[in-house]
């Protein structure tokens, strides 16, 4: 069956690019799960790792900020700090799925409107 207008692929043809899209985005989604981002908080007192697949892997804190008698400012250094770590791997794992959608996609098509 060809449809003609889409430059002479046949439904095989994308059928086929469609299955081979999807195992790259899938090879890219098990990648990630490897990949980490740190972030920062406090100027450095609060380091949070997060991995590509939005998981957070550790939370390391300098000593000097454990004031017993001020938890508020330690528990909204770790708030901020996990915050930016999942924005940053929120970032990675677009890029990444970019990366991998980019070259099935027409040009100047957002992956992120595939929820990507």
């Amino acid at each position: 069956m060809d449809l003609g207008g889409l430059g002479g692929l046949n439904m095989a043809d994308m059928f086929g690019k469609v299955m081979e899209m999807q195992q790259k985005m899938a090879e890219a989604q098990q990648a990630l799960e490897g990949m980490e981002v740190e972030a920062e908080a406090g100027g450095g007192m609060v380091k949070v790792t997060a991995s590509g697949d939005q998981r957070i892997k550790s939370i390391k804190l300098e000593p000097s900020i454990v004031d017993p008698n001020d938890m508020e400012m330690l528990e909204d250094l770790i708030i901020a700090g996990v915050n930016k770590a999942l924005e940053e791997a929120t970032r990675m794992a677009q890029e990444e799925m970019k990366k991998s959608a980019g070259s099935f996609l027409p040009p100047g098509f957002d992956p992120g409107q595939l929820g990507l």
